[in-house]
């Protein structure tokens, strides 16, 4: 579990970066991060885009005292490199944002957002449209934009207006489902190293999506 959350975080800061032109120095990159792996797989995109330079704020669906297990690792480790985690959106914002990462529920879904993470939900989708199409600012959704159920594709409300999404090991069902693409934005598929051997055993035929790339663009979509 740690590898994949390691892997996923990789991935998402890979896009990030080809996402805002190839390089992220001096870009100012707020990452919404929930409890779940999820958010462990932001922080992790978080700490490898800190470390190339970017300008990091991490915002926390929960205080940090509720983290558990391998979030709560990744959670420590950006404490101690020094990235400013607070918890819930900021009661004012203090620049805008060249980029957010959605990295508060993914494929755990059940329901309508609630709380603190319905919140920053609202925050992000404000930021974007304040940011206007000319500024250039995005989100990028890993895994499902946040408030998206990825079986069904239902849009609860709040959900996240995604730029682009990065889905991890295959596309889920939800993601393709007409309704969802305003939502979804551009869709990706990112290698998090699960063996062909899961899906034969499963009775899944599992194409090898990742045989030329890590990061794969799905550009057919569900009619």
């Amino acid at each position: 579990l740690i590898q994949m959350m390691e892997n996923a975080g990789r991935h998402l800061a890979t896009l990030a970066r080809e996402m805002l032109g190839g390089a992220v120095e001096g870009k100012f990159i707020v990452v919404l991060a929930g409890r779940g792996n999820n958010g462990g797989g932001g922080m992790v995109a978080a700490r490898r885009l800190a470390n190339w330079g970017a300008n990091l704020r991490v915002l926390l669906s929960a205080s940090p005292e509720k983290y558990r297990d391998g979030t709560a690792q990744q959670l420590a480790i950006l404490q101690k490199m020094g990235v400013p985690v607070m918890a819930g959106p900021p009661r004012r914002a203090s620049q805008r944002a060249d980029l957010i990462l959605d990295a508060l529920i993914g494929y755990g879904l059940r329901g309508a957002p609630r709380g603190v993470t319905a919140n920053l939900i609202r925050a992000a989708n404000h930021a974007l449209s304040e940011a206007n199409v000319a500024s250039g600012a995005k989100i990028i959704a890993l895994d499902a934009p946040s408030g998206l159920d990825t079986t069904t594709g239902e849009i609860y409300q709040p959900c996240i207006r995604a730029s682009a999404t990065l889905t991890l090991a295959l596309p889920k069902i939800g993601l393709l489902e007409n309704g969802a693409r305003e939502f979804v934005g551009d869709l990706y598929v990112a290698d998090i190293g699960v063996p062909p051997q899961v899906y034969a055993a499963m009775g899944m035929d599992a194409p090898n999506i990742f045989a030329r790339a890590e990061i794969v663009r799905v550009k057919e979509t569900k009619e």
